[in-house]
């Protein structure tokens, strides 16, 4: 999605298995405006299969707002700043919306 079009605004998910660690990868990534806003969502259970064992922990969600043109780069940033091997990146495209709220998404995610 790199040089995709800067006024699309999507929806990136993203799970961490803390509270701290989802606020301090947030913060980095809003500073470097790879995204607008990031809700943390506490309270996440997550059943998987890893490594041929099922697995079920606690873990935060992540719902990242971003312009599709900083995606590539954000799928870049996130595994660098992640504790996971494979951490969970989902794109998501946004349907409608408030224009205002997505302007302000793609002013906010602008390259500095």
């Amino acid at each position: 999605m790199k040089g995709g079009d800067p006024n699309v605004v999507r929806i990136v998910l993203v799970t961490h298995p803390d509270a701290d660690g989802a606020r301090d990868l947030a913060r980095a990534i809003v500073t470097e405006r790879l995204a607008a806003c990031v809700n943390i969502v506490p309270g996440l259970t997550s059943v998987y299969r890893w490594q041929g064992e099922i697995h079920q922990d606690a873990e935060v969600l992540l719902v990242i707002k971003t312009a599709e043109h900083r995606i590539g780069t954000l799928k870049h940033r996130i595994p660098e700043l992640h504790p996971y091997e494979v951490p969970e990146v989902i794109v998501v495209p946004t349907e409608g919306g408030s224009r205002k709220y997505l302007d302000w998404v793609v002013a906010e995610s602008a390259s500095a």
